[in-house]
């Protein structure tokens, strides 16, 4: 199920391309797909305690797009909405 779904979210992200605010919302759950796709196929191939240094596990690298989701929409919060409320 995770072809389908995350084909889907990046379809609906393409298509909302000219509304910022619908775009930024869209890659952001993209990436939160793709985050936990990772983490559950960590699981169920069974790599997830596998250690890749500092104290990390694999599961651990399903944060990366986590954070990158919070990032784009903490872009569109902080930065771009400030400076735009009258052009929406």
């Amino acid at each position: 199920m995770i072809i389908p779904t995350l084909t889907i979210s990046i379809i609906i992200a393409y298509r909302t391309r000219n509304i910022f605010s619908e775009l930024a919302h869209n890659l952001a759950i993209t990436v939160w797909i793709t985050a936990n796709s990772f983490w559950m196929c960590s699981e169920f191939f069974g790599v997830d305690h596998v250690e890749i240094g500092y104290g990390f596990t694999v599961k651990h690298l399903a944060m990366i797009p986590f954070l990158i989701g919070m990032l784009i929409l903490a872009y569109y919060y902080i930065w771009y909405k400030q400076r735009h409320k009258g052009i929406l």
